[in-house]
């Protein structure tokens, strides 16, 4: 990293804060630094890691590169973007062999209201293979909450009763229901009396922090 791009980031760092009328205090809190660290930043001292750019970039519904170029469009970008919303993680949800669903709050993941689906919405973080190369481990899933989807739609779905659930690709066939895998090393489960199922939700966003 050279000095000159640690001032960049950290002259953008201070406009995004300042439009959005956020102290360091609350930012830091946010993404999980101390406060001295977000000074740090802001006054070119250090540079932060690619996850934490992340994590400022999603805080402020920006694209990395924002952060990172020298732009004097960034305040009108910013301020094109009306509202913010704070959107919960709650627990992990299984691409593989299905878990216990505990809904544990994780945090929040802050996204554009404009980019968002109508509904009640919240994430859910991935672990397994099972639904890679679409969705790979330790992804933010974003799930509408809805009933049904759509055939060939990934869901996250309640599985053997209602205390493991799983995110899998919903497919119809012959009568029959199959949760479906999109790496080809899984089997497909296939819904039966014996094996019930519920989707609790839609798979409409993927995200992840590098």
């Amino acid at each position: 990293m050279t000095e000159d791009l640690k001032v960049v980031f950290g002259k953008n760092l201070e406009k995004f804060r300042q439009l959005k009328n956020v102290s360091m205090v609350e930012l830091a809190e946010r993404i999980g630094v101390s406060q001295s660290t977000v000074s740090d930043w802001e006054n070119g001292k250090k540079m932060p890691r690619s996850g934490s750019i992340q994590k400022l970039a999603d805080f402020f519904g920006v694209q990395k590169t924002d952060l990172l170029t020298e732009n004097d469009e960034l305040a009108s970008n910013l301020m094109r973007v009306t509202e913010f919303i704070d959107i919960p993680i709650l627990g992990t949800i299984t691409c593989g062999e299905p878990i216990l669903a505990i809904e544990n709050f994780d945090g929040y993941r802050r996204m554009p209201k404009d980019n968002l689906p109508k509904g009640d919405l919240f994430f859910l973080r991935t672990k397994g293979d099972s639904m890679s190369p679409t969705i790979r481990e330790n992804s933010y899933v974003l799930i509408k909450k809805q009933p049904e989807v759509e055939d060939g739609e990934i869901a996250a779905v309640i599985v053997n009763g209602d205390d493991e659930m799983t995110l899998k690709r919903v497919k119809r066939q012959n009568g029959l229901i199959m949760l479906m895998a999109d790496n080809p090393a899984f089997a497909p489960m296939i819904i039966t009396p014996d094996t019930p199922a519920r989707i609790i939700g839609k798979a409409v966003q993927v995200s992840f922090d590098l």
